[in-house]
């Protein structure tokens, strides 16, 4: 009987349970089907062109045995031919990715389930221009499971592919003038591969860093590293007694960025976006399309509408605002998690690199992220969002999208229904700007159910009239 491969690519790569579904055979099964796609994909097997430069760079984060998994697929792809670059210790995935566009390579690995619980890990795939490979990539390497055994032989390189990356970020960012700003902020690293960036970034510098979370702790200190307002417990403590200019937060591979002002108050990754969006439209001069995913604040939409700007709207998932980045123009593109990507920098999500615009913003404006965000608040009115994630059965979730979509609300909270999206998920948005928008998991019996309204009431009332629609199916 022919045995079944438990490996299902999702958004950006494949994740499972860390001894059950993510074994070290499996990873080297899910290697050598990465390693059959490239070879396929050349004019030349990969013994006949690598040589010299890196064709595949692996990399790795803090979690349970990362490292050994990652020599595993290091291995593989030798095996097959590739020259290859393994990270010597735990990386920020932006860093393997810009190596990956830096170096010419045909693509990386990054071992990692970002901000899922400590018992995951995963396997994320990164294509030759330095983002996540899209979905027609993965579904092809899918096809290549268990069509050889691995392959595997010592021959990986290893090389620190961390200062590349932090000079292209001095290169992104107005660096003198954040060396010159005498900041003093925190980092909470979520104790993910993010600790310590920033001090080795602005060492010599007037500005103090004061890293939090930073030690190396595969169960994260009993948290999932996500850059949520709930696993800002202790340091939102540490900041009241403690005050600093800003709070900078990165995920467990740091690819993702949160924040608190100085003493502890959250921002959500929405107000971040904005942030940026208005620094880079106010301060920087800069003007171009701006990409966000469905359920990413609609601030946006009337920052972009103000200035005359382009937005487009894409599914969930940073792939699909990497296809958007790859064909230029664009001035911003974010995501709702708080993955943020730069023009003149890899099509990529990147903490690192948004930690450092923030401190320019604040550099530049010489004024707190509060009383900025105040300002925009004050202009296009206050927007407050809302997240309910919810068991729901795989086999109801097509049932339930087509409810959605023949059934829409006629109004929202007393606002009549504008518009309906429905290319991922269902997406109701009313005529005053609030929505409601419910979204089914890719690889989980989850429903996400996502809200903006005027106030954070608001916003829970959208959410319980998610979960009402939910169970009407």
């Amino acid at each position: 009987m022919e045995r079944m491969i438990p490996i299902r690519f999702g958004t950006d790569g494949w994740r499972a349970v860390i001894a059950e579904g993510f074994t070290f055979e499996n990873v080297a099964i899910a290697a050598q089907a990465t390693a059959d796609y490239w070879n396929q994909e050349m004019a030349r097997p990969a013994s006949e062109i690598f040589g010299r430069g890196a064709g595949v760079v692996v990399g790795y984060d803090r979690r349970f045995f990362s490292d050994r998994f990652a020599r595993v697929a290091a291995d593989v792809f030798s095996g097959n031919g590739f020259d290859v670059i393994l990270t010597p210790s735990p990386t920020p995935t932006p860093s393997v990715s810009h190596a990956v566009k830096h170096l010419g390579a045909i693509g990386g690995i990054m071992i990692t389930a970002s901000h899922n619980p400590p018992i995951f890990n995963g396997f994320k795939l990164k294509s030759h221009y330095g983002g996540s490979s899209d979905s027609e990539t993965c579904r092809a390497v899918e096809t290549f499971l268990g069509v050889n055994p691995p392959r595997q032989a010592a021959g990986a390189r290893i090389e620190d592919v961390r200062p590349a990356h932090f000079a292209a970020l001095k290169k992104l960012v107005d660096f003198k003038r954040i060396a010159n700003s005498r900041l003093r902020f925190a980092h909470d690293a979520l104790f993910g591969v993010g600790a310590g960036c920033f001090e080795q970034l602005l060492a010599g510098t007037t500005c103090r860093v004061t890293t939090l979370n930073g030690r190396h702790d595969v169960l994260f200190g009993g948290i999932n590293p996500e850059p949520i307002d709930r696993n800002y417990g202790p340091t939102r403590k540490f900041l009241r007694r403690h005050p600093h200019d800003i709070c900078l937060v990165t995920d467990g591979d740091a690819d993702r960025v949160g924040g608190m002002d100085g003493r502890g108050g959250y921002f959500t990754t929405h107000q971040i976006i904005c942030l940026l969006l208005h620094h880079f439209i106010a301060n920087r001069k800069a003007r171009g399309r701006v990409v966000k995913a469905l359920t990413t604040t609609s601030m946006v939409d009337k920052i972009c509408a103000a200035h005359g700007l382009e937005l487009v709207e894409t599914g969930v998932g940073f792939k699909y605002i990497c296809a958007e980045m790859l064909k230029g123009g664009v001035l911003l593109g974010a995501e709702e998690s708080g993955g943020i990507g730069f023009p003149g920098h890899i099509p990529e999500r990147d903490g690192i690199a948004a930690g450092l615009m923030l401190l320019e913003l604040l550099a530049v404006e010489k004024i707190s992220a509060t009383r900025i965000l105040a300002g925009l608040e004050k202009q296009f009115g206050a927007h407050r969002y809302g997240r309910i994630d919810t068991h729901f059965p795989l086999e109801r979730r097509a049932a339930l999208m087509e409810f959605l979509r023949n059934n829409p609300p006629a109004r929202l909270l007393g606002s009549p229904l504008a518009e309906v999206k429905a290319f991922d998920g269902v997406k109701f948005i009313a005529r005053d700007s609030s929505w409601l928008m419910l979204r089914g998991s890719g690889t989980e019996p989850v429903l996400r159910i996502y809200a903006e309204g005027r106030s954070a009431a608001d916003a829970g009332k959208l959410l319980r009239m998610g979960v009402n629609l939910a169970r009407q199916v």
